[in-house]
């Protein structure tokens, strides 16, 4: 391809940038994405739940159905104080490009437009079809979402057949890492309730932090598996226990205790849920004690195994920067959760060093050159 992008994606991240749309509001962002990808040719569809806006467009009726997939919200500032600039001002200083979304991951969706408008420039329409699914459901609940928006999609009968999310995923250098999985996570609280009374009578009392810690120590003995194909193995870690007794000579009422576990693609969120309550309702049952429990699956496991797809990706980014990005499934959850569910999908985007930070950056050319990585991996696809 081209030794640069004909269309600058800075402007276009800038403006987005400057539209302060925290979660779940797209602050104007969705309605600017809009009008671009009308201007390029594409069919343009909103699919809003509540106040959450969802963006569906595509460019062309025949597959393959290439989507590019994201969000437009962005978590809250924080100490707006702590800036050196403003959040929402999208400067750019030292060849730098500061503000809420420069990295997570309004510049990503500047670059996926460029790509596409490079791609319409120098090849023509597509042999298929480009699609952008978007959200300002991302950072928050992720209900009413990409979650949603593919189910409206699909009972309309449209088919996605592969999907490329815009996540800051490099590490060093633009293009560096893709995602082609995420581990599920899992919250609980565990509760256990006993009888209060004095240290010196414990047959008059039921002291509820020795059952919760043999429940923990239960959960922790479990090996929960050996890693699987792309993945370390799953953890289970106890984030906190608490009593909240500050005296010597009380047994406590109350316990609590929560517990997170990062799980590959060798479980269902589901079936650890299942496993946490029956120890639960065992321990329970031997000492008589209440124990209550409160899980939570945030998000799936998700693994698109190296296929074709992937090394178009793959030799995509490699036909800019020289060199094949590894393949990753370290980090949070994505929307990439529900995505898989529809079709393959991976991830590939800007650095994630600064994401959700104070001082959130990127550098002003790698912008430029993610957008020649994804006109390139567009131009591998639809060869």
């Amino acid at each position: 391809m081209d030794a640069q992008i004909r269309f600058d994606p800075l402007p276009l991240a800038q403006a987005l940038m400057r539209r302060a749309s925290v979660t779940p509001d797209h602050a104007g962002a969705m309605d600017l994405i809009g009008v671009e990808l009308a201007r390029l040719g594409f069919t343009v569809r909103r699919l809003d739940v509540g106040a959450v806006a969802n963006l569906y467009a595509r460019l062309g009726d025949a597959r393959p159905n290439f989507c590019f997939a994201g969000h437009v919200d962005v978590v809250p500032v924080g100490d707006a104080g702590a800036w050196t600039s403003d959040p929402f001002g999208a400067e750019i200083k030292d060849g730098w490009l500061i503000g809420r979304g420069a990295a997570d991951m309004k510049a990503a969706i500047a670059a996926m437009i460029a790509a596409v408008e490079h791609h319409l420039a120098t090849a023509g329409a597509p042999r298929g079809s480009v699609s952008f699914l978007l959200t300002s459901d991302e950072e928050g609940p992720a209900l009413d979402g990409t979650r949603k928006a593919l189910a409206a999609l699909a009972a309309d009968g449209e088919k996605l057949d592969h999907c490329l999310i815009g996540e800051p995923t490099s590490v060093t250098h633009v293009g560096d890492t893709l995602k082609n999985g995420r581990r599920g996570s899992l919250n609980a609280r565990l509760a256990v309730t006993g009888m209060q009374g004095h240290v010196a009578y414990p047959s008059e009392s039921k002291n509820p932090v020795p059952i919760l810690l043999d429940l923990l120590a239960a959960l922790r003995a479990r090996r929960l598996d050996d890693g699987a194909p792309g993945f370390d193995p799953s953890n289970l870690e106890v984030t906190s226990v608490d009593v909240a007794n500050l005296a010597h000579n009380v047994i406590p009422a109350r316990a609590e205790a929560r517990l997170n576990i990062r799980f590959n693609s060798a479980h269902d969120g589901q079936d650890l849920v299942r496993w946490i309550e029956a120890e639960a309702r065992r321990i329970g049952e031997e000492t008589g004690a209440g124990v209550e429990t409160q899980i939570a699956v945030t998000g799936a496991a998700f693994y698109t195994p190296p296929c074709a797809f992937i090394e178009q990706v793959r030799a995509g980014a490699e036909d800019i920067t020289g060199r094949a990005p590894i393949l990753s499934t370290t980090g949070g959850t994505s929307d990439a959760r529900f995505i898989k569910d529809y079709c393959p999908v991976a991830e590939l985007g800007l650095q994630n060093a600064t994401a959700h930070k104070v001082d959130e950056r990127v550098r002003v050319e790698d912008v430029r050159t993610l957008a020649r990585i994804y006109a390139a991996i567009l131009a591998r696809y639809f060869a």
